[in-house]
């Protein structure tokens, strides 16, 4: 039987030069740990359902109101210009007493300030307008 006691010449204190990864480790371990736990409780701390992004293709009833907003965030129905927002209100409420009440669809110019479009909306409102939809143009195939 043998057993080692040590060198001969005397080194026994020699210095180890491997780095001591195990701290690491295991401190990057409970950040995970702790990480994993806690993002979903923070995306989902108030229920709320999303909107679903879809192509629908709709078609255009003759019922059917458009009212347009250039650049110049003038307000047109459908081909006429609308002077100001209380003669739109005006024709918007005797739309909205006809059975079953027709759509209004807005276009607005994508270079037009929100604030044209934002009439348009404020005046469906006050005229009693339930069906309120945006014309867009589809994305180009393939992107």
């Amino acid at each position: 039987m043998s057993m080692n006691v040590g060198e001969i010449n005397g080194e026994e204190d020699a210095v180890i030069a491997a780095i001591n990864t195990t701290p690491l480790v295991d401190v990057m371990l409970v950040m995970l740990i702790i990480f994993l736990i806690t993002i979903p409780v923070v995306t989902t701390s108030i229920p709320v359902t999303l909107p679903k992004e879809r192509v629908e293709v709709r078609e255009s009833k003759p019922e059917n109101i458009i009212i347009s907003v250039d650049t110049a965030n003038n307000v047109y129905w459908y081909d006429k210009k609308v002077s100001n927002v209380e003669e739109l209100v005006t024709k918007l409420k005797k739309l909205s007493t006809l059975k079953p009440q027709p759509e209004v669809q807005i276009r607005g110019d994508m270079a037009a300030r929100y604030e044209g479009v934002g009439k348009i909306l404020y005046a469906c409102q006050r005229a009693g307008i339930v069906k309120v939809a945006f014309i867009t143009e589809p994305p180009p195939l393939g992107g």
